[in-house]
């Protein structure tokens, strides 16, 4: 199994990005997919999840409302607007909790102010 992230990049602050994930191979043990990002010098945190089921989605606080998880199959997406420079991390996908045989390279968003 292997989660491969892409979409990020560099964007000014008020931007949007959308980032990607895929799930190839088989054997993916979860129901959940989610995302994670770890800033510079800062431990890594859940930023959304998606459960499926009609269970509601998860999103941190303080990415609500500017934030939106959505899954298409082996793929979940994470659209994000209005970014802020606080946003700038490596942004990876994973289940809940996270295995460490799927964390990936991640893939980076810089946000400029």
């Amino acid at each position: 199994v292997q989660l491969v992230e892409s979409g990020g990049g560099l964007v000014q602050s008020g931007g949007s990005l959308r980032l990607s994930c895929t799930v190839s191979g088989s054997g993916f043990s979860s129901n959940v997919l989610a995302w994670y990002r770890q800033a510079p010098g800062k431990e890594r945190e859940l930023v959304a999840a998606s459960v499926g089921g009609g269970i509601p989605n998860y999103i941190l606080g303080s990415v609500k409302g500017r934030f939106t998880i959505s899954r298409d199959n082996a793929k979940v997406y994470l659209q994000m607007d209005s970014l802020k420079p606080e946003d700038t991390a490596v942004y990876y996908c994973n289940s809940i909790p996270p295995l460490g045989i799927y964390w990936g390279q991640g893939t980076q968003v810089t946000v400029s102010s």
